[in-house]
Parts: C-alpha cells; structure tokens; sequence
C-alpha cells in the first residue's frame, strides 16, 4: 500500500492502441514537491496506533470542517474556509439547488421548462436536507429519491474509444436511461416504482441475529408500452452531499495508485478505476461521482440530474425535453424553457456546482472513546480499510483555497470493487460491472438519522442500519463481512461504533 501511495506518477492504459495519462484537467494544479510527497505519505500511511486518535483525525475534512449542528441541518452548512465572497456564492446556488421548477410556458422564465417528465422538481426534492434519499415506507407512498436507472446491452461498436473495457449499452427505445414516475398535466408518467421485500434472517456470534431485506423490483404501471425484452434496471438512490468538492480535489494519481484489478498483492481486493467521457473536458476521465463512479466531475453530475431528474437542459445536456425519447412524441411536442437559451445557463450550474462542491463535513465525534478506538482497530484488522481508504490528501490548488492541499478522512478509495451476487444490479456502467460500485464514503455516517430521519444505506436503502449494511458485502468484501458475522459480540458492537462516529 505504501509504495503503491509513493508512486509520483501512473499512467493507466485505457486504450487498446495506446496508454493515456489521466490527468486532472478540471482542476488548477500547483504541483506538488518531493518533500510535499513525503509528508502526504507519511500522514496518510495505515496507523498501528489504536490506543489514541491520530493526528487531526477529528477534522474530518481539514481546515474545511465545520462544527457538528444538532439539528437536521447538519450537512447543509458551508465549508468553514470558504470566505465571505464564497459563502454568498454558496448562498446563491443553495438557492437554485432548492429551486421549484415549473412547466413551460410560464411567466416564471427563469425558473421554467420542467419535465415533460420528471423524478423531482428540485434538487433538494430528493436531497433532503442534502442527505440520504429513501426507499418508499409503504405501497402508498410515491418513490421521491429513488428511481430505476434503465439501459439495454449495446454492441462492441457502441463503446467509446480510447477507453479500454468499456461496457456499452443504450437507452431503452421507450424509457430512455432512467424511469420517470412523475408528469406533467396532459402526459402519462413512465410508470409506478413497486418493491417488494421478502426477510432473510442471518445467524451472528454470541447468539444475536439480524434480519436482511431483499427487494424485488418491479417496474409497475408503464406508461407508454413494455419496456424493450433485454432492459437492465437499476435502483438509485440519492446520495448525501457533504464533502463532494473535496472528493473531486483529490489527485487522480493517488486514486489510481490504490488500483489492483488482477490483486497482485493477494488480499482478496481488486479495485478499479472507472473511466468514462467527460462532456467538460472532450476526454476520458476518472469517474469518482455516483453510485458506479460514472460521472467525473460535480458539474457533470449535477448537468445530468438536471437532465434526468428534472427534465431541465444545460451547455452540457442541451435538450429540452429531458429525458424523452422518440416514442413520446407528445412529450417531444410539448412546451419548453427554452427560449433564448438553455433552461439552466453556464452560470447558475457553476452556481450550484459551487454550492455542491462547498457542502461541510461535520467534525467526528468521541475519536478518543476506548469504544470508538477498539471499534477501529477492529475495522482495520478485518481489512474494512482496504476498500475504504481512511485518509488523502488533496492536491495543492491556484483557485479553489477551500479545497486546496487538505488532509481529509472520507473512509473511500473511490474505485469500484466487485460486491457479489447479493448486492448485483446486472446493469453495467461505463467499466463498472453489473456486480460493481464504487466504494461509498463513510464520512458523516453517523448523523445519518439526525438529517434525514431514517437511517437506510446502499445504493437503493435496502439496509435499515449499518449493521445490516455491512451484512449485504460480499464479493470481494465477503471475507471481511464473515469476520463481523464470527466476531464477538463485544467486538461487532466496537465496530459499528466507530462507524456510527465518522
């Protein structure tokens, strides 16, 4: 690990024909000194000590750590070394996150062009309180911040080229790539989330159970005909929002440098990196954003919920129509925002970007709590740390001070790790495998119920504590998760108390 962590440059093949260096053109870099090198290595490396906290382990996101906020708000506070001119910025694009948008035509011309079909009518509509969506409570509740992403297999020709392993798929003839379940008055919403879960009870030491829930997806209701016979569907659900600005200053060398997809070192742990085609920068890039790592940067991610969610075009996804394909001609017909422009201009996306990439990590609690330090030694003798990197830092920035040469601690290698047959959506993604995802951070976990009133986790919410999350591993992480399930008692209970003070 530590040598891997010295390497001063990696070059990743992504092409059959060629090896292509992947930079980091979306930042403004001062490079690094040997010296810089050496301390970063040095403050990074895996601690033996569990007897203390390590050095500055409690400001989880460096000098951008904010206080803890005893209340929902929580992950909605700016970065505390953003700066007066910074945080009015911040100010200005929580705004348009929280933005209703309205169909089209209206008198509202800054804030129309809704849908024809949609997810949501804001950003914050499935980022409550920007943190974690969930899955409906019951048959009667209307899925808000979970969707069905949709694609069918595509041909060796549909792959990208320059990047090497490419997955290729298409959007669904009918659905396009996502289903949306709401729309607007005189158009068919594309259909109806049903899930079902059935119980399935796990065995632990000391005699303790838990029980696990297995969903089963059904795309009810369709709207606008059968979905195509070869469809691959996805849940997702929305992510929480703190620390994405510090996530995406982190050297693509040094995420790289963590790769091992043909586990030479015999661990059991084989991450990859996706890479995908940044519409920003015309080039591959490393995905770091979202469930599979599919988008490079925020701004890209955040043009695509636009896009997808809203149904609201951008200098990146100029359609107005959102996500409507050539079967839904009236949704093609219908009235948009467009007039003079796109829906959302260059500016207010860098506004919201802005405010994205500024959301605050809460400071860690009780890091000094013989509980929490017993619960880390064991997450690091299980070999939890192989996957969920403890520590980076991130590059030396010209223009971006908020984000620029911090130590932080997101508990992430945001690489994709196969995670078994259990967790499987069968839906590749760029490079990612249908048995793949990125490695979620873990800062924040903890005041998971605080913000958002529930305490689900996985890229659908499947899991109703982080127990029973961790019990979902398997793949490459099954060893590891054997381990809790044969650990004592005493133990498991350490470890999801070091868990819960990230």
């Amino acid at each position: 690990m530590l040598a891997r962590l010295a390497v001063s440059a990696l070059i990743l093949s992504v092409s059959s024909a060629t090896a292509q260096e992947l930079g980091d053109p979306h930042l403004n870099v001062i490079p690094r000194t040997a010296k810089e090198a050496a301390r970063i290595a040095a403050v990074t490396a895996p601690t033996q000590d569990f007897s203390t906290a390590s050095a500055f382990e409690e400001q989880a996101a460096g000098a951008a750590t904010v206080r803890v906020h005893n209340n929902a708000d929580a992950f909605s506070q700016p970065s505390a070394n953003i700066g007066f001119d910074g945080e009015l910025n911040f100010k200005v694009g929580n705004g348009l996150f929280r933005k209703l948008w309205v169909s089209s035509p209206s008198s509202t011309l800054a804030s129309d062009g809704l849908g024809p079909l949609y997810n949501a009518r804001s950003c914050q509509g499935c980022h409550i309180k920007d943190g974690r969506g969930h899955a409906p409570e019951n048959a009667d509740e209307t899925a808000i911040s979970l969707f069905l992403r949709v694609s069918i297999p595509g041909a060796s020709t549909d792959g990208i080229a320059g990047i090497e392993d490419y997955l290729a798929t298409l959007p669904d003839p009918t659905y396009g790539t996502q289903l949306q379940n709401f729309s607007l008055a005189g158009h068919q919403a594309e259909y109806r989330l049903q899930i079902d879960y059935e119980e399935q009870e796990v065995a632990l030491s000391d005699g303790e159970t838990a029980s696990l829930r297995v969903p089963t997806y059904t795309a009810a209701d369709l709207g606008y005909g059968p979905l195509h016979p070869d469809a691959m569907l996805s849940p997702r659900i929305a992510p929480q929002m703190i620390g994405l600005g510090l996530l995406e200053a982190i050297p693509t060398a040094d995420i790289l440098a963590n790769t091992d997809p043909d586990d030479a070192n015999g661990d059991g742990i084989s991450g990859r990196a996706n890479v995908v085609w940044s519409m920003e920068y015309d080039q591959p890039m490393l995905g770091r954003f979202g469930l599979k790592a599919g988008a490079p940067t925020i701004k890209h991610q955040s043009a695509a919920a636009f896009a997808g969610d809203i149904g609201i075009s951008s200098p990146l996804f100029p359609t107005p129509q959102g996500e409507c394909t050539a079967a839904q001609t009236a949704c093609l017909e219908a009235p948009n925002g467009t007039e003079g422009g796109n829906e959302i201009e260059n500016d207010a996306l860098d506004l919201v970007a802005f405010y994205s990439r500024n959301l605050a990590v809460p400071a860690r609690r009780d890091v000094d709590d013989p509980e929490v330090l017993r619960g880390k030694e064991v997450f690091y003798d299980t070999g939890c740390a192989s996957c969920h990197t403890p520590a980076f830092v991130t590059h030396r920035l010209e223009d971006q001070p908020a984000q620029s040469f911090q130590l932080i601690w997101p508990y992430s290698d945001l690489l994709l790790h196969d995670m078994g047959e259990g967790l499987a959506d069968n839906r590749p993604e760029a490079r990612a495998t249908g048995t793949e995802w990125r490695t979620a951070p873990l800062w924040g976990i903890g005041l998971t119920e605080r913000v958002s009133d529930h305490t689900y986790f996985l890229h659908d919410g499947r899991a109703r504590s982080i127990l029973e999350a961790v019990l979902w591993h398997g793949g490459e992480a099954q060893t590891m998760k054997d381990q809790v399930v044969e650990m004592p008692k005493q133990d498991r209970d350490a470890l999801i108390r070091f868990l819960e003070s990230l």
